[in-house]
């Protein structure tokens, strides 16, 4: 069950979010690195 909600979770992110990976993450604003760690953290649980 949670799996499957990260994983829809991560989907949701891929269409929603913007795209981070091509941008240096020493300077991105704080909004931004936000993003990207609320990305990485559904991504990370998803694969458990």
């Amino acid at each position: 069950m949670k799996k499957a909600f990260f994983k829809a979770l991560v989907k949701f992110n891929n269409l929603v979010m913007p795209s981070l990976y091509q941008k240096d993450p020493m300077k991105l604003n704080n909004v931004q690195k936000a993003i990207l760690g609320f990305r990485y953290w559904a991504l990370t649980n998803s694969m458990r």
